[in-house]
């Protein structure tokens, strides 16, 4: 199962030529992935306008999701006060609680962004980043 972050769907979505998509279809293969209730709430957030928040939806309520438990609110808390404690910054807590529910459902995180790449050090994050060429 791959877990597919906010960073990787803006560049889909944005993709005019279709190569990204195509990309990203390779990538992904016959794995089913799904994506977290933060990368819904990010997604809609950045909606320019109605008919593209009305869009993005429609499209978002045929995904699949997995949801947080009620550990995953400490434990991604842990995860960014350890980091902070070695010296790394994490730009979105989001981050953390994106990386938290793939650590809970055993996923593997595709990704754009660099702080996954720091919460690998700390913790054992399946993960890697999506080469848009």
């Amino acid at each position: 199962m791959i877990l597919i972050d906010t960073s990787v769907w803006i560049e889909v979505f944005r993709d005019k030529t279709g190569n990204i998509a195509n990309a990203f279809r390779k990538v992904v293969g016959a794995e089913i992935y799904v994506l977290s209730r933060f990368n819904q709430l990010e997604l809609l957030q950045g909606a320019r306008d109605q008919q593209e928040w009305e869009l993005l939806e429609d499209y978002l309520s045929t995904q699949y999701y997995i949801e947080a438990s009620p550990k995953t609110w400490p434990e991604a808390a842990r995860i960014y006060f350890e980091l902070r404690r070695k010296g790394f910054t994490i730009n979105s807590p989001v981050d953390c609680c994106i990386a938290q529910i793939a650590l809970e459902h055993d996923a593997f995180l595709l990704h754009r962004d660099k702080d996954f790449e720091k919460i690998c050090r700390i913790r054992p994050l399946q993960q890697g980043r999506f080469k848009l060429r």
